[in-house]
């Protein structure tokens, strides 16, 4: 656009815009940046685009990168995260701004994305999800796998190999993913999730095979940890190689250090099984014998006795016992009872010793007064009353004619 230099010319807004834009595009340099800096502000909006601002110590610069372009990531831009911008820088006409159009992006450095796993970690941590209290067991003998990876690659093939040698009866259900780039850590815990709707899967396989730190960045995101999180099916994290740790070993029940290690965690081994019941079967069948050959000894000892060769020998001895008892029986109640009937006969001579009427039939008698109670001193009785006297045969009545009081 071609704008006049007359003095008294008024230019649109849209026509001094379209000409800052016309300026921008004929830059050469502004066409090929490579730009370093700090996320900030960052969106990843539903039609795919991502926003976000690039600043450092002095100044910001306001970015775009198209669904287009963030497709090939391969890893998750979030605020806080150095990284460097190829991209060039146009004018956004509508609010007359311009900014730095991505085309590629990469991490400022492997330290960075460090510092992002480092900084997630430390946060999940913190809410509990590497606690070894939360984690699942491996159902021994399960009979339905789930492997959530992607469907080309080393890792597939070494799990389904793994797991068609050691336990080829257990079935296997794939679910394909992308395992690097910006979609992956979304279809990683969609698969997840989608698993937990079946009721026959008994353990989960998540992982993919070896790769960089940037290559392996899905297992490193939150949605993905908090998805393995909250699975009620076992999880086993097969990520990379024995030496790569990433977010999901952490939250995972089980980590495997290889896809083969994994899918080894996941199944017992056939033939292992097999040595197994035919070492149990040989022990037991040793236990039986020892077992059986003892109750033969003692069977063929017992026939050997006596009492068993001629019961009827055994059976007058106890006879014989029995008789000595009765007798012994009959001896003891003849001699407990006399004993009773001589203490009787004592004690009842001394009752009869102690009796009223014994009393009386030496020569005592007993005084009753008019209401017919015994009289025992005379502080009560009156001259001219009337008493009765309790002979050892009969009663007589009396009138008292004179008391004497003992001194």
């Amino acid at each position: 656009m071609k704008i006049s230099n007359q003095s008294n010319s008024i230019l649109t807004v849209g026509q001094l815009t379209s000409y800052i834009k016309d300026l921008f595009s004929a830059d050469n340099l502004l066409n090929m940046l490579r730009v370093g800096g700090e996320i900030s502000n960052f969106k990843h909006h539903s039609s795919g685009h991502m926003y976000f601002t690039l600043k450092d110590a002095t100044s910001s610069l306001r970015c775009v990168m198209f669904k287009s372009s963030n497709e090939r990531l391969v890893f998750r831009p979030s605020d806080g995260l150095n990284v460097v911008l190829n991209g060039r820088l146009s004018v956004y006409e509508r609010d007359g701004l311009y900014q730095l159009y991505v085309e590629s992006m990469v991490p400022d450095g492997v330290g960075s994305l460090f510092a992002a796993f480092e900084k997630l970690k430390m946060r999940l941590q913190a809410q509990g999800l590497f606690a070894q209290s939360a984690k699942v067991k491996i159902p021994r003998f399960p009979e339905c796998i789930g492997v959530v990876t992607s469907p080309t690659g080393a890792a597939i093939k070494d799990i389904l190999a793994t797991l068609a040698r050691r336990s080829p009866q257990t079935e296997v259900r794939i679910v394909s993913v992308a395992v690097q780039g910006t979609e992956s850590s979304t279809q990683i815990a969609e698969a997840i999730k989608f698993f937990n709707t079946l009721s026959d899967v008994d353990v989960l396989i998540v992982g993919r095979g070896g790769g960089s730190i940037e290559e392996l960045w899905a297992f490193n995101e939150e949605v993905v940890a908090q998805a393995i999180f909250n699975s009620r099916i076992p999880v086993i994290s097969a990520v990379g190689h024995e030496t790569d740790y990433t977010i999901s070993d952490f939250v995972a029940d089980v980590r495997a250090a290889t896809p083969t290690a994994a899918a080894e965690l996941a199944v017992p081994n056939n033939l292992d099984l097999q040595q197994f019941i035919h070492m149990t079967g040989n022990r037991m069948l040793t236990i039986m014998q020892t077992k059986i050959e003892k109750y033969r000894s003692y069977i063929k000892r017992l026939s050997s006795e006596r009492e068993l060769k001629k019961p009827i020998v055994r059976i007058d001895q106890q006879h014989q016992v029995l008789d000595s008892l009765d007798t012994r029986l009959v001896n003891r109640m003849a001699y407990l009872l006399k004993d009773c009937e001589a203490n009787l006969n004592y004690l009842d001579g001394k009752l009869h010793a102690l009796s009223p009427e014994a009393v009386l039939a030496r020569g005592f008698a007993i005084c009753l007064d008019r209401h017919g109670s015994v009289i025992t001193n005379v502080d009560n009785l009156k001259n001219n009353e009337l008493i009765k006297i309790q002979l050892h045969k009969g009663i007589v009545d009396a009138q008292i004619k004179k008391i004497i009081f003992d001194k």
